[in-house]
């Protein structure tokens, strides 16, 4: 899915436990994402202001990446001249321009969880449309701005190098061990995930977390 592209990114044990073993709690954090998206969640939504055409939750698959998902928006704006960035579209005149607009709860983040998820969406775009497409952008409900997203060659080979990732984990069937940071405290599945238990090595084999445990060697109060 296209939208665990934005997991990896942030933690492959977060998607795998997501995409993988099918687990999922929310948290405040997920919830007010999930309002936001509500907004824009409208199949049916197909609406010309303008010059602009605008299409929200628009199904999205890329042959070449193999992925599949979901667009929060396109935005299609007419052009006076045609060229590799603009598609005809059925039952309208004119040239269009086509831009994925991903709606995001926060603000920007720091790391490109967010820009690859966006990017992924216009490489399937790309590819359903015959079209080339430069640039998109993200709303965070936060700030109430739209933030640009420039698709450079480096984004989109990082889009593809975390696809492979994401594909080499699931047809391994297989869980990476927990690494515990600070952005751990703020996902949802930690209580899931228990990477403090990591660090602390009971995740070496359950056979030697039982023995150690039996021999008393084990103070469990931090994990309660």
């Amino acid at each position: 899915m296209i939208s665990g592209i934005q997991h990896f990114a942030f933690c492959q044990r977060q998607w795998a436990l997501i995409h993988i073993e099918n687990q999922w709690r929310e948290n405040v954090l997920t919830t007010e994402g999930n309002h936001v998206h509500q907004r824009v969640d409208d199949s049916g939504f197909d609406e010309t202001r303008g010059v602009f055409r605008i299409v929200r939750s628009v199904p999205l698959v890329s042959e070449s990446l193999r992925i599949r998902g979901i667009a929060d928006m396109v935005e299609f704006e007419r052009q006076s001249e045609k060229c590799e960035e603009t598609v005809m579209l059925d039952g309208r005149e004119g040239n269009w321009k086509v831009t994925p607009v991903e709606y995001k709860r926060g603000k920007p983040k720091s790391d490109d969880r967010d820009i690859v998820q966006l990017c992924a969406q216009a490489i399937c775009l790309e590819e359903m449309l015959g079209v080339k497409i430069a640039c998109g952008a993200i709303y965070y409900a936060e700030t109430r701005r739209r933030e640009q997203v420039m698709f450079s060659d480096s984004l989109r080979l990082r889009v593809k190098t975390l696809v492979a990732g994401m594909r080499l984990l699931y047809d391994e069937n297989r869980t990476p061990r927990a690494e515990y940071q600070k952005h751990c405290e703020r996902c949802s599945l930690i209580s899931i995930c228990k990477p403090k238990w990591s660090a602390k090595g009971y995740s070496k084999s359950a056979a030697a977390y039982v023995k150690r445990f039996v021999e008393g060697g084990e103070d469990q109060s931090d994990d309660c």
